[in-house]
């Protein structure tokens, strides 16, 4: 044990969580929303802390942005003065909230003695300024007063808000100087800290998964991928578990990068709860979670050793462009259109579909006394949201990790209908079709088989935190060749009711 190492109990976390159990009840829901405020539980603080390298040099300049009432940066000074001393910590603690910054510095003070006793220095400073205006404004000159590392700092530990940012706000001017194009204050935080960053430097965070995919999210994760080298991400089992006293459903990730690093391997963890009790750990090359050939940048995280068989299967190498087929979000937005709609149908009306009318393979329209209407006027101001009746295979938007499945797909059965020339699909489906016209019955049933099979959901879910299932996931994932699709299909109409395991099974036999 190096001299002047404390011996005894460090409380820096304990007490900055009693004071964030105090500031938590403090705040109004209300204010908790607009600033996105989630503080960070003693046991995700420790567990950040503990993901950074042991330094190799004595002086340290860490950030905190959105400090809250820092629980984050009071887990890294303990971390550091258990392991070893005499080093100099100047700190950067960004907070706007004042019910917040009063408990800060008195942590903070904290820090600063307790270091003091262990051969280490804490210099610290708490900044009253918004972050992204002041971190943008230093970004924007990086290049032209800043030498390379300068007065950046060495590691970054945050929390960030979570919030969207409206595309003309004062945010989202700022950023767009610094060259940072994103839509949410999470990424904005990160994005910049990594500008803010030595070569070398390293950032760990806590945030969304909400990134690793989506077209809105490309620009973050190509500034992600050219700033920095992913080294760790841990996964949590359960959606709910990190920041359950607040009782936030969205999934949250522990991201680990290196500034400037190279983009070699990647070690994913998982737990099952912020307890971290059941740990564990495998290693990959970026080049399992980055595909080479994804423009989009997606993110794709393994929740289990081993890669997908779908990545490896030569069966499943098949673009939708290349199938012919287009997928597309339904273009019935139903509280645009309230004075076309009907609670059942009748004279001058089309069916319009819902999520609700679709219970896994079976479909039941309409729906009497149901919440959602069945029927749609069909009228020169609404006949350019139909397609034509017919066979088509459709997704359900929205779904939960803790679902058993993220991807569930059904066929629309043009013969429940009767004689009607068009149908409308509501907005919360995704809808393949060909070029806005019906698919051949056995290549909508047997991309159904293919769509509802454990090993898509699986894949699915290695890339895609969001409670939604976007179009454009659709669009980039492979799929089997469009004679397979029809074998599926003409395996499905023949053996009619079918189980997961036979799903399973047949999915199996394509990819020998």
């Amino acid at each position: 044990m190096p001299e002047g190492l404390l011996k005894e109990p460090l409380n820096l976390l304990s007490r900055a969580d009693a004071t964030r159990r105090i500031a938590n009840s403090k705040l109004e829901i209300e204010t908790k929303s607009a600033f996105g405020q989630y503080m960070t539980p003693a046991s995700v603080a420790s567990f950040m802390a503990s993901l950074f390298p042991t330094p190799s040099y004595e002086n340290i300049r860490l950030l905190d942005p959105g400090a809250g009432v820092g629980s984050l940066t009071s887990a890294f000074v303990e971390h550091l003065c258990r392991s070893t001393s005499g080093y100099h910590i100047e700190l950067d603690a960004y907070e706007i909230d004042p019910v917040m910054r009063s408990y800060l510095e008195k942590n903070l003070n904290l820090c600063e003695t307790t270091a003091a006793k262990g051969g280490s220095s804490v210099a610290w400073r708490v900044v009253a300024e918004d972050f992204i205006t002041e971190a943008s404004r230093k970004a924007a000159s990086l290049n032209s007063l800043w030498p390379e590392d300068v007065d950046r700092y060495t590691h970054c530990i945050m929390n960030p808000p979570y919030k969207k940012i409206s595309s003309a706000s004062r945010h989202r001017k700022c950023l767009r100087a610094a060259g940072i194009e994103t839509v949410n204050l999470y990424s904005a935080f990160v994005a910049l800290s990594l500008l803010l960053l030595k070569k070398g430097g390293y950032l760990v965070a806590i945030i969304p998964r909400s990134f690793c995919n989506g077209p809105y999210y490309r620009p973050f994760r190509e500034c992600l991928l050219k700033h920095a080298a992913i080294r760790r991400i841990h996964l949590f089992g359960s959606r709910d578990k990190a920041f359950k006293e607040d009782k936030v459903l969205q999934e949250n990730i522990i991201v680990v990068l290196e500034k400037g690093g190279l983009p070699n391997g990647v070690t994913v963890s998982t737990s099952t709860d912020d307890t971290f009790s059941d740990i564990s750990l495998s290693d990959y090359q970026l080049s399992d979670l980055v595909r080479v050939d994804d423009k989009e940048r997606f993110i794709h995280i393994p929740a289990t050793p081993g890669a997908d068989f779908l990545d490896d299967a030569i069966a499943f190498n098949h673009s939708l462009s290349q199938l012919g087929i287009q997928v597309s979000t339904g273009p019935v937005v139903d509280f645009r259109m309230k004075t076309h709609l009907k609670a059942m149908p009748e004279a001058g009306t089309v069916p319009l579909l819902y999520p609700c009318h679709f219970k896994g393979s079976l479909m039941q329209w309409p729906i009497e006394g149901g919440k959602k209407p069945n029927a749609m006027l069909c009228n020169k101001e609404t006949h350019k949201w139909l397609y034509p009746n017919g066979f088509y295979t459709v997704v359900r938007r929205f779904s939960s990790k803790e679902e058993r499945r993220r991807i569930v797909a059904s066929v629309v059965d043009p013969s429940m209908f009767g004689a009607t020339e068009k149908l409308g699909v509501e907005n919360h489906l995704n809808v393949f079709h060909n070029n806005k016209e019906p698919l051949l019955e056995r290549l909508a049933r047997g991309l159904c088989v293919f769509l509802n099979s454990t090993a898509v959901d699986d894949n699915f879910r290695r890339f895609s935190g969001h409670t939604q299932v976007n179009a454009t996931d659709l669009k980039l994932m492979k799929y089997p060749s469009r004679k397979t699709l029809i074998k599926l299909g003409n395996w499905a109409i023949k053996t009619g009711d079918v189980t997961q395991e036979m799903i399973d099974e047949e999915i199996r036999k394509i990819a020998k």
